[in-house]
């Protein structure tokens, strides 16, 4: 492969309301509601964007996070702990009303920190102005909703009900205490939407940031610092291995909320002593493909699987990772892939293209992530198929120029495994049971989009593949949106629905309190309620 034109360019050439004042080291971790001050072993953290030293571009150097000892972590679980307190502390306790104050609290002294959270997230992981900036917005949005599903929610539990002369009030009750890790791509919203769904339900949390993305959750922690009583939110900072084992084994994590690979999640839930009694909101692998019939659109396909396939570099879960085109016009769907690739740009993310838009493609933040899209690539040229667009495949340090790969079949790596990257593998067949079977077959489940023309050949495609993903998207790329749709997987891709209302059934059970219709329980239960005297008990309606 070529290399590409060096992109990287000196700290005077990045425009100034996008230089990060460096190092910004994560110097303190939040345990029991204060910024405990960290002494210890610590991670250097480099960004995927490299700056010169002695004549050679390397990775810029950011600061350190801690890496913290079995005995502080296990501190920030007992926080959490005494927090819950069993169901009888007073935040599962405190009523949804109060719960939701302290949510609001902290969206607005994040607000206070955008500027600051979206540069990181440039910096730590290379999302470009417009993406960076929607991850931030969105997150906020989704807390809002959050806030909202909730207390639409109660409003549906503020009565009693009564059947069969029982008089019951059922309400939705906290789990425990959770254990919460997002991922690198979305460190920040995909940690929120399980993190704060947990906390407004009544848990308690300790949560970890991602391997990549974690400097930013310096503010973050002194936002919830800020924000929540003692022990309510606890962080723990380190190597996954080293910093989840000391508390998974304890016993007493009760859901655990993780968004990663599957292998990991496996790894993890074993550890628990008592792993029938862990409650898992996993959001896992895919290999989700595109199926191009013979009648497609193909420059609406064309668009619309680019996109899908390289969006943020292809690195999320919901990529499309594979393309089936019909033989009648694979050529043609291939050559209109090549023209969309090439109008994608390879810069910094505040890079703009002659449009004004940002770059399209970004340095990758994992180490070696571009010698084994190479290797991806090598292997599938290796066995037949060739990379068929211009400067496909071409790389310069941490940059590596997507690559459309045709045509991939089994015996390639392409065929089967997540390359969660800017590769474009795209594979032929010549019935329809094909791309069928490669899903029905495949360890994951999580999405499918078709694109075609004719009802009743795309009706024939979405009856069996709703049973083999959980979201067959007509004519449009894979993608987790809106926010209140559910998003989920079937197999190896994901455990719990995630969406603004189905995450905060993910983190609570419903719970009644009943008693016989009789003159002294009705006057109990009335004098409870009047009187105000119980958080569960009561018939407020949340305005």
């Amino acid at each position: 492969m070529s290399i590409l034109p060096n992109i990287f360019k000196q700290e005077s050439e990045i425009p100034p309301e996008y230089r990060l004042e460096r190092p910004i080291s994560v110097t303190h971790y939040l345990c029991d509601g204060k910024l405990v001050e960290f002494h210890g072993e610590t991670t250097k953290v480099t960004s995927p964007i490299c700056e010169q030293v002695d004549g050679k571009w390397v990775p810029t150097f950011i600061g350190t996070t801690p890496n913290m000892t079995d005995e502080q972590v296990v501190s920030c679980l007992d926080a959490a702990v005494r927090a819950y307190s069993n169901g009888a502390g007073a935040w599962p306790t405190m009523p949804i009303e109060g719960r939701i104050r302290h949510v609001e609290a902290f969206v607005e002294e994040l607000i206070k920190r955008r500027s600051l959270l979206i540069n990181l997230l440039m910096w730590e992981i290379c999302k470009n102005v417009t993406d960076a900036t929607k991850e931030f917005d969105r997150t906020i949005d989704y807390i809002r909703d959050t806030i909202n599903a909730l207390k639409d929610l109660d409003r549906g539990s503020s009565r009693f009900e009564i059947k069969d002369d029982i008089v019951a009030q059922i309400r939705r009750a906290p789990l425990g205490v959770v254990l919460c890790m997002g991922p690198f791509n979305y460190p920040f919203n995909e940690t929120m939407t399980t993190l704060l769904p947990a906390i407004i339900m009544g848990n308690t949390c300790v949560f970890k940031p991602p391997k990549h993305g974690t400097i930013m959750f310096k503010p973050i922690i002194e936002c919830f610092a800020k924000a929540f009583p003692a022990g309510v939110v606890n962080s723990i900072f380190g190597p996954g291995g080293a910093v989840i084992t000391p508390i998974i084994t304890t016993g007493k994590i009760d859901v655990l909320a993780f968004i990663g690979s599957s292998g990991v999640a496996d790894k993890i839930r074993v550890q628990h002593p008592h792993p029938h009694r862990l409650r898992c909101v996993l959001g896992l692998d895919a290999k989700n493909p595109a199926i191009i019939c013979k009648d497609a659109d193909l420059d609406l396909a064309a668009r619309e699987c680019v996109l899908g396939a390289l969006s943020f570099n292809g690195e999320r879960c919901t990529a499309i990772k594979i393309i089936f085109v019909h033989e009648a016009v694979a050529n043609e769907f291939v050559e209109k892939v090549c023209k969309e690739v090439a109008k994608l740009k390879v810069g910094l993310p505040w890079d703009k293209k002659e449009d004004g838009t940002y770059c399209n493609i970004t340095p990758l933040p994992e180490r070696g992530k571009v010698g084994w899209m190479q290797q991806m690539t090598e292997d599938a040229v290796s066995k037949g198929a060739k990379v068929v667009n211009e400067h496909g495949g071409d790389y310069n340090e941490t940059c590596y120029s997507p690559a459309v790969v045709f045509p991939v079949t089994k015996e390639m790596k392409l065929f089967h495994e997540e390359q969660f990257g800017p590769i474009v593998p795209i594979s032929v067949f010549n019935d329809l049971d094909v791309p069928i079977e490669f899903i029905r077959e495949s360890k994951f489940g999580q999405q499918v989009a078709i694109f075609g023309r004719d009802a009743d050949e795309i009706a024939h495609l979405v009856d069996p593949l709703v049973n083999q993903v959980c979201r067959v998207n007509i004519n449009c790329q894979c993608q987790r949106g809106p926010d209140t749709f559910p998003f989920t997987g079937r197999k190896d891709s994901a455990e719990g629905t995630l969406s603004v209302s189905d995450a905060l059934r993910c983190f609570s059970i419903r719970t009644l309190v009943a008693a016989k219709k009789t003159p002294m329980n009705t006057a109990i239960l009335q004098e409870i309620v009047h009187d105000r005297k119980s958080a569960f008990l009561s018939t407020d309606f949340i305005f």
